[in-house]
């Protein structure tokens, strides 16, 4: 029995800043970030949309563009690292924003939950609910990632900032692509990007010795909650190269084979934090699996990484990135980091780049390499149907990004510290956030969330 992706939506944020425009105020030379890493645009959340507004909408799509009847539907898993409660999920607000739209309990029996672990945790709720369609292969799971992916200002993870959803519906016998059942893993808890509980002295901000009450808050520490991650790019680069290397020799050993795996895959979806991530870490791959050994890994360090540099330099690996792993790439230039919807718009962008050009890609097999940091990697594969172009003829991917908005480096500033009462962009046909609740005390921090035509 065949299970995987039948099919799938989006929703990116609609306003964008050049990448150059962001290098010139930032006094970075352009071409270290268009051609280094890959980067045209950076999409941003407008002051009407968070998390849930880009998986509503998303979700929207998914059901109306491929008339999903919601009664079939038996879990709505949601991806995320970006929830705005720390108790009720995401899931159950898009619950109750499709009821709103679609009848009052049409998914009242529908299980829903999110998955939490950095960018791998769509991955994680996709493998679940494909797990439980084996069991139940009547029945049918929708997989939403949405994420905002915010750093500080000046910051070096600043120019990688996206904002967007993607839903999937999971399904026997799907459209687009049927996962194989070997899944490899590999996990190590590390602190190289993360977003902890951070507080500052009721103190420092009062400057009272004495802890009295200050907006209700009674302890002498305040909590802070912050969208930005801590992180160390270098070292969170090294944890994805060794969790990505080990989940894909375990796969190899899963498959019980000595050949180079990723010759057999057409095209290869990875983990892309920025456009050009994916073809930095996979030369260590490329080389350690080559038929001719390029590297064995007992080179002391510094040899090791001369040889890897210049692999990585060679016309060999560079034909091989612009076979396997550069469709992946085009969207994530135009729209930036989506954490853990990232794997999937790499997904749609390949798709989308084959059935724009025409190329017949049925009865392929396209790789996965998927990675979170804290951290974990899992590598598996599955083949594309043979009715792939007709689940994503009408997901328009590259037309909807070429109508984004523009915006200048003054408005980028004031948006991100949130400066903006009011939306740059007039929504339309789509999810906003309508209000916050400031005075009813057993509802204070609601988000209310309305539909606009």
């Amino acid at each position: 029995m065949k299970i995987g992706i039948d099919c799938i939506s989006f929703d990116v944020a609609k306003i964008h800043l050049p990448i150059t425009t962001l290098a010139k105020a930032r006094n970075i030379e352009p071409e270290k970030l268009e051609k280094g890493l890959g980067l045209l645009k950076m999409t941003l959340a407008d002051s009407h949309q968070d998390p849930v507004v880009f998986g509503a909408n998303a979700l929207t799509k998914l059901i109306q563009d491929n008339n999903i009847d919601l009664n079939e539907i038996a879990r709505i898993y949601v991806g995320t690292e970006s929830s705005v409660d720390s108790s009720k999920p995401i899931s159950s607000f898009l619950v109750g924003l499709m009821e709103q739209k679609f009848g009052e309990n049409c998914l009242s029996e529908c299980d829903v939950v999110d998955f939490t672990f950095a960018c791998i945790g769509g991955v994680d709720a996709m493998q679940n609910c494909i797990d439980y369609i084996k069991l139940n292969p009547t029945k049918k799971a929708i997989v939403v990632t949405t994420d905002l992916a915010k750093y500080d200002l000046n910051s070096t993870g600043e120019y990688t900032q996206g904002a967007g959803a993607l839903a999937t519906l999971i399904t026997a016998n799907p459209r687009i692509i049927a996962f194989d059942n070997n899944w490899a893993t590999s996990t190590k808890g590390v602190f190289d990007f993360f977003k902890p509980s951070r507080t500052i002295s009721k103190k420092a901000i009062t400057g009272k010795d004495t802890n009295e009450p200050w907006f209700d808050n009674l302890e002498s520490e305040i909590e802070i909650h912050k969208e930005q991650p801590v992180f160390d790019g270098q070292y969170s680069n090294q944890c994805y190269m060794e969790r990505t290397r080990n989940a894909y020799f375990s796969f190899k050993k899963l498959k019980q084979t000595n050949e180079t795996i990723y010759n057999s895959w057409k095209s290869i979806i990875m983990h892309l934090p920025y456009a050009f991530q994916g073809r930095r870490m996979l030369s260590e791959i490329y080389a350690l699996d080559s038929e001719t050994k390029i590297i064995i890994g007992n080179e002391d360090a510094t040899e090791y990484q001369n040889k890897l540099k210049a692999i990585s330099k060679s016309d060999e690996y560079i034909n091989f990135v612009a076979e396997k792993l550069v469709p992946a790439e085009l969207a994530s230039s135009l729209i930036g980091n989506l954490y853990t919807g990232s794997i999937f718009m790499g997904l749609l962008s390949t798709l989308a780049h084959f059935h724009g050009t025409n190329q017949e890609i049925a009865n392929f097999k396209f790789g996965f390499l998927a990675y979170g940091s804290g951290s974990k990697s899992k590598v598996f594969e599955g083949t594309i149907q043979d009715n792939w172009k007709e689940a994503v003829a009408k997901c328009s991917l590259f037309e909807t990004l070429k109508s984004s908005f523009e915006i200048d480096f003054e408005t980028y500033e004031k948006l991100h510290k949130k400066e903006y009462n009011q939306s740059i962009r007039t929504p339309q046909n789509e999810w906003v956030l309508d209000r916050i609740e400031t005075e009813i005390s057993n509802l204070l921090g609601a988000r209310y969330y309305k539909w606009i035509d």
